[in-house]
């Protein structure tokens, strides 16, 4: 089990250890939206191991459409008093009567299989969930919430630009069944700077890239999650392209530190880039690095009709993170440390 894990630990304290603003989280509320998804459960591994380590009385409520999975995932800090689940849809409201300080809105599906089988989840999640967040967090008063975005609201690179920063905008073709991820997180980013408008709301944005880590699903269908199941099972690398796409990636461990470094520091209605420039890699020198864990090749195999509906037609997505290391955030991991954690971690405790 990860929570056993020594490895694992370590990488929760160094989280807890790096610089941050921690007294505006420590003896606050939280909820995570999304709980028991890559970026959700690692989040709240790392507020637990904060409790433990630090005393620092953090209420955490976890909140997910699965009971049963929130409760198997969970299950460690279920008799703690500083730990609740709720069980919820974020497309309805969030009836939850718990004082919260903070709110993390993580709920979306996020991997291009759910895009092509659920595509009006995929929307609704993103534009009702997001209102559903916000009415809660207006009713609710609370003092800060963050809505997770993505890189795919930038499109595809109009080769007018080699990184993205925060004020880029390039080209999606909204009449796509694809579209709807990227057009429904772009709706929503709309839709937290009408609610600052209009009930003075505090939020950010964080502007995820592709994300790996020991906590992903295991039925992501990303080609980088592909990559690291294949690894995990000491297989050779499948790649299902020429493999020249370049895009940011970032391992959990640094995204979960810059959202709760956001949370503390960020300023109200801005969107920051999470990205880390040492992850910044082809697809075939990720599949190439992955195979080279075990010895293995990198083989090619094309996609199904099914997959390739969901796939990005981006072949460049580099994000410029200037703005967040420039309120103070820098990395945590190396990539070969990411890679290799990512993939003994779900082998050894997970498969």
């Amino acid at each position: 089990m990860l929570l056993e894990n020594e490895t694992y630990l370590a990488e929760l304290i160094k989280v807890n250890q790096a610089k941050n603003d921690w007294d505006k989280i420590d003896n606050h509320s939280i909820l995570v939206i999304g709980a028991t998804g890559m970026i959700g459960s690692y989040m709240i591994d790392v507020l637990m191991m904060r409790n433990k380590k630090y005393q620092s009385n953090i209420h955490v409520y976890a909140m997910g459409r699965s009971l049963d999975r929130l409760e198997k995932r969970f299950s460690k800090y279920l008799s703690s008093e500083f730990f609740q689940v709720v069980e919820g849809d974020v497309t309805q409201p969030i009836l939850f009567e718990k004082k919260i300080d903070y709110i993390f809105h993580g709920a979306s599906n996020t991997h291009p299989r759910a895009y092509s089988t659920d595509p009006i989840g995929t929307i609704m999640t993103n534009l009702m969930g997001t209102q559903q967040v916000l009415d809660f967090a207006v009713t609710n008063e609370s003092k800060r919430t963050v809505f997770l975005s993505t890189v795919e609201i930038y499109g595809e690179n109009r080769g007018d630009v080699e990184k993205y920063d925060e004020s880029y905008c390039g080209y999606i073709d909204c009449n796509t069944l694809r579209a709807g991820y990227s057009e429904g997180k772009r709706a929503s980013e709309s839709l937290c700077q009408a609610y600052i408008s209009k009930h003075n709301l505090d939020v950010v944005i964080p502007r995820i890239c592709r994300t790996f880590g020991p906590t992903m699903l295991l039925n992501d269908s990303k080609a980088s999650s592909q990559f690291i199941l294949n690894a995990v099972n000491n297989e050779d690398i499948v790649l299902k392209s020429e493999g020249t796409q370049y895009f940011s990636y970032a391992y959990v461990g640094d995204v979960v530190y810059a959202l709760l470094y956001l949370l503390a520091t960020g300023e109200n209605g801005e969107a920051y880039n999470i990205a880390v420039s040492e992850f910044d890699l082809h697809l075939r020198d990720l599949a190439q690095a992955l195979a080279s864990l075990n010895q293995k090749e990198v083989i090619f195999d094309l996609p199904d009709e099914e997959e390739r509906k969901g796939f990005s037609t981006a072949s460049q997505a580099i994000l410029d993170y200037r703005k967040i290391a420039g309120i103070g955030w820098q990395p945590l991991f190396s990539l070969e440390e990411a890679l290799k954690s990512t993939v003994e971690l779900i082998r050894n405790e997970r498969v």
